[in-house]
């Protein structure tokens, strides 16, 4: 076959190709119409999908209005405006007010240790030449600069030793002032020889006389106001400067004490008090430790208030009886929260939280911080249960206004008729119909004031499938009012509003996913029957092409005959 040939017209003079793809084109009708089935087939099914998700909607709304929590909801105010008490109501706590009268707060049980438990600056000896400002074992660093001691200025460094200072002091007051260290009562004192001493001024830039606790007294003679060795907290037990030993460790330094009858382990040559005092408020001994500086004291408080006790113990040498915790304590007692309930007998509890444990009202929760008298109001909380409401009638009228809008028939100016792509779907129209009767229908066996959705204010819109809040204070006055009635209407099992509804949508649901199943089958279907016609269609094209090039070959031959008879016949003639 010659491919030249192949060129429409060439030796015939005939678009036969044009006249093909006529042909093929009319005898793909029926797979365009096949393909414009398929295209509204997937348009319903999207369409059936945003249905499905409408439906879905509406029937969690309607879940949320048959849950017992949600009309069991309360709210709880105090009538005393701009209160700082905390009330709180559980789920069907009784409705009503409740008069608290608190006398006593609850606080925390204490129990502070000896104070001093950290050792002398030098325990032995008033010579303090070999302690240097930057490691004195005291509450509070000194930092370096000036300070002035009568009027003048007294610089230091924190590689001076403590006697370095004593001396700059004299030198700087021209000897009238001396400065001394005694071991006997861990304090620094300033003597004057031509009057009082006069400590510090506005331009010092060191805190060298408020960390030594020296203060103005007018008197020639300034001591510290208290003793100034302390524990270093951040260095190991060992080295923390403690006034006593510890001795109740083994070999390695280890040893355990109790808080409560909780355990808690330490070693002297790795732990420090800092890292000791986390390991107790980590614990669960229920206590919080903490140390003063100032006062050189470790105090254990109780995490919860209440007259509740608090018990250390150990083996004798023990740490807790270094941080004098063992003698010397001193205990303050919690105390419990005491209040009254309308006027009756007074209660007890260990918390400032008043919950039912204390005062039997179940639900009932008052976080009180003074001592007063306030009423507690305790009523269902309607704003929640018009919030679900709200929201089921927005989710009904979102399924109704689809299913209208997708079902829909209409006549423009012209008579033309505009259908919706779902208007042949009748059974669809009729889950419409079947969802507005269902809600509006009377729910039996209730005994109530509320018995179908008309009792609660609400109605359809006039001439319309839409559902609205009619009355809203008739609404208000049945949440407030009459909510176990409401409650029953919407969560009675089996036969109320909720329940029925909610197993309607969930047949709904299984419908809707069965047509769209169908759907999608049948334009599976149809994409089958526009594939074969496809096939058939190029055998076709194929078969029409090569008759068609067949005819070219023809006729190109009686082309090239007629040529040839010309030529003989000329040459005769000639």
């Amino acid at each position: 076959m010659s491919t030249g040939l192949q060129v429409a017209g060439l030796a015939s003079n005939f678009d036969w190709k044009s006249f093909v793809d006529q042909i093929i084109n009319l005898e793909r009708t029926p797979a365009a119409r096949l393909e414009r089935d398929q295209a509204l087939n997937r348009q319903k099914v999207s369409l059936m999908d945003t249905l499905g998700t409408k439906l879905t909607a509406l029937q969690t709304a309607v879940r949320d209005l048959k849950t017992d929590t949600l009309f069991g909801k309360r709210s709880a105010t105090s009538s005393l405006s701009g209160s700082t008490w905390r009330p709180s109501a559980g789920v069907n706590t009784v409705t009503g007010a409740y008069s608290f009268a608190v006398s006593q707060l609850a606080t925390t049980a204490k129990l502070a240790g000896a104070t001093d438990i950290g050792s002398a600056l030098n325990p032995a000896s008033n010579d303090v030449s070999g302690l240097t400002l930057a490691n004195l074992p005291i509450g509070q660093a000194v930092t370096a600069g000036t300070f002035t001691v009568n009027g003048a200025q007294v610089s230091v460094a924190l590689t001076d030793s403590l006697q370095d200072v004593f001396d700059a002091i004299s030198t700087a007051t021209g000897g009238t002032v001396t400065a001394a260290y005694s071991s006997s009562t861990d304090g620094v004192t300033l003597t004057s020889s031509s009057g009082a001493v006069m400590l510090g001024a506005a331009n010092d830039t060191s805190n060298f006389l408020r960390a030594l606790r020296l203060n103005n007294n007018g008197t020639a003679s300034v001591s510290s106001s208290a003793r100034l060795g302390s524990v270093k907290p951040a260095a190991t037990l060992a080295n923390a400067n403690l006034s006593t030993a510890i001795t109740a460790v083994d070999g390695a330094g280890a040893g355990t004490f109790s808080i409560n009858g909780v355990a808690i382990a330490y070693n002297v040559n790795t732990d420090s008090l800092s890292s000791v005092i986390a390991n107790i408020n980590a614990s669960t001994a229920g206590v919080s430790a903490s140390y003063d500086p100032l006062t050189d004291r470790l105090t254990l408080a109780n995490k919860g208030t209440g007259d509740l006790g608090i018990s250390v113990s150990e083996s004798t040498g023990g740490l807790l009886g270094a941080l004098g915790l063992t003698s010397g304590t001193t205990f303050t007692r919690g105390n419990n929260a005491e209040f009254t309930l309308n006027g009756g007998a007074t209660f007890s509890s260990l918390s400032n939280t008043l919950d039912a444990s204390a005062h039997g009202v179940t639900g009932l929760s008052v976080t009180v911080d003074s001592t007063s008298s306030q009423t507690i109001t305790v009523a269902a909380d309607t704003s929640a249960m018009r919030t679900k409401i709200e929201k089921f009638v927005q989710e009904f009228n979102g399924v109704q206004e689809f299913i209208d809008t997708q079902t829909r028939v209409s006549t423009n100016a012209r008579g033309e008729v505009n259908a919706a792509a779902l208007s042949g779907n009748r059974e669809i129209q009729d889950w419409a119909t079947s969802l507005r009767r269902m809600v509006f229908a009377a729910v039996g066996g209730l005994t109530g004031s509320v018995k179908r959705l008309d009792d609660l204010g609400l109605d359809f819109k006039a001439g319309t499938s839409q559902l609205e809040i009619e009355d809203g204070a008739k609404l208000d006055q049945a949440l407030a009012q009459n909510t176990a009635d409401v409650q029953a209407f919407f969560t009675t099992a089996t036969t109320g509003f909720g329940a029925k509804l909610d197993t309607y949508l969930g047949q709904l649901e299984t419908k809707n996913d069965d047509q769209q199943k169908a759907l999608n089958n049948q334009t599976t279907s149809l994409g089958e029957q526009i594939a074969t016609i496809e096939r058939r269609l190029v055998q076709r094209r194929e078969l029409l092409e090569s008759a068609f090039i067949r005819m070219e070959e023809a006729q190109q031959k009686l082309k090239q005959q007629q040529t040839s008879l010309d030529a003989i016949f000329a040459k005769k003639s000639s």
